[in-house]
């Protein structure tokens, strides 16, 4: 296990209606002018936005709203939200809605006290100081409200980039399941796969002695394993929800990542097609995943092996580990395609003839010199490899 520092202050509020108390979080923290973050009707529809404002009222708390928030969120929201926040004297975030709303308002929260560009930080610039930030969040998939990461996509060149800092941790997150028995069966099991991702991209390592973080993947991996298909059919179980809301932040708040090397190519390659298409990031990762696996999986056959024994119920291979492996490879797979996913380029909406232009954007931007590193280091004649398995 490698040495590590793990801050992770983030206040959470856990279940029924606990966004009533949103007014008395946003006191306790700081915030006496609040810019709501929020994307399209369904906070309007369902009248939680309603109880936000009543619970800022009755604090006597003063806001305004920025709606809009897309799916991939990009950077001209982004900076629509700095200017509004500077010309209001915003000093509190507030984000209502899932992860693409949480990342648009970590990345206005951080471009408010900057003198220079946001996109800054995604270019690999470390965010040291944002405004602080709260989140009600209502969709488990993206792990953001307890995670100090955000993902931007920049409107010139459709480059869909990530920055990090805890500076951008929320000081608060609200999180009531029942907030997202109304979503689509498809944005749900987009968020279960995303869940999935987080966790093996942390599994994914070359850090030798790591038994209690991997234990802890594990469980949280068997645990969606266990509610994926539950709550694809039965959408109003509330503790199905529950268990899935708690497991989607406990996989990207780093306490599965403490002590490792982490991977993140599959979600780096996957980027790159939810940037060009507009895919789901979900969807794409359902894509994404087996074809990073297979590509990979002799790099560290027997960690393959391993969560597929411990996790997919595969039966061991001792004189041929590489057998389990692929197994347990192809046990995800049909896993993901059994709560909706799709399963490759075609049911993605991606097209073969555009390899080249994602191999050379993922590959050469953003001062990236040819190749992408986690796992295994992949080069553009890999990430082509791989990008063809998905067709």
């Amino acid at each position: 296990m490698e040495n590590f520092t793990f801050y992770s202050p983030t206040l959470f509020a856990f279940g029924k209606e606990r966004e009533n108390e949103t007014g008395s979080y946003v006191k306790r923290f700081g915030g006496s002018k609040v810019l709501i973050v929020y994307g399209g009707g369904s906070v309007i529809r369902s009248g939680l936005l309603e109880r936000v404002k009543t619970s800022l009222e009755k604090e006597s708390l003063e806001y305004i709203l920025l709606g809009g928030v897309k799916p991939n969120p990009r950077s001209g929201f982004v900076y629509e939200g700095i200017e509004l926040c500077k010309k209001e004297n915003v000093d509190f975030v507030l984000a209502v809605g899932g992860g693409s709303t949480i990342d648009a308002s970590k990345a206005i929260a951080a471009g408010v006290v900057y003198d220079g560009d946001f996109w800054d930080f995604y270019c690999g610039k470390y965010i040291e100081n944002a405004l602080p930030i709260g989140t009600i969040l209502t969709i488990a998939a993206a792990g953001s409200e307890g995670s100090p990461d955000s993902v931007i996509t920049h409107e010139n060149g459709m480059l869909k980039r990530g920055a990090t800092g805890d500076a951008i941790r929320p000081r608060f997150s609200i999180l009531n399941p029942a907030l997202t028995q109304t979503l689509p069966t498809f944005q749900t099991a987009c968020g279960i796969t995303d869940i999935m991702a987080h966790l093996y991209e942390r599994y994914l390592t070359n850090t030798t002695e790591v038994e209690v973080t991997d234990r802890m993947i594990e469980a949280l991996m068997l645990t969606m394993i266990h509610e994926g298909p539950r709550v694809i059919e039965d959408p109003n179980n509330y503790e199905t929800r529950a268990n899935i809301m708690w497991a989607g932040m406990m996989a990207h708040n780093n306490s599965c990542g403490v002590g490792r090397s982490q991977d993140w190519n599959s979600h780096n390659i996957e980027h790159e097609l939810s940037a060009l298409y507009d895919c789901a990031h979900g969807a794409g990762l359902a894509v994404t995943m087996p074809a990073v696996f297979t590509y990979v999986c002799q790099h560290d056959v027997k960690r393959f092996a391993q969560v597929a024994v411990r996790v997919w119920g595969c039966q061991m291979d001792f004189y041929h580990p590489e057998v389990t492996a692929k197994a347990g490879i192809e046990a995800l797979r049909s896993f993901l395609i059994s709560i909706g996913m799709p399963k490759n380029f075609a049911e993605l909406g991606a097209k073969e003839e555009d390899i080249p232009y994602l191999v050379d954007t993922l590959c050469n931007s953003n001062g990236r010199d040819g190749s992408i590193n986690g796992f295994v280091t992949l080069s553009e004649e890999d990430c082509k490899k791989i990008y063809q398995l998905m067709v």
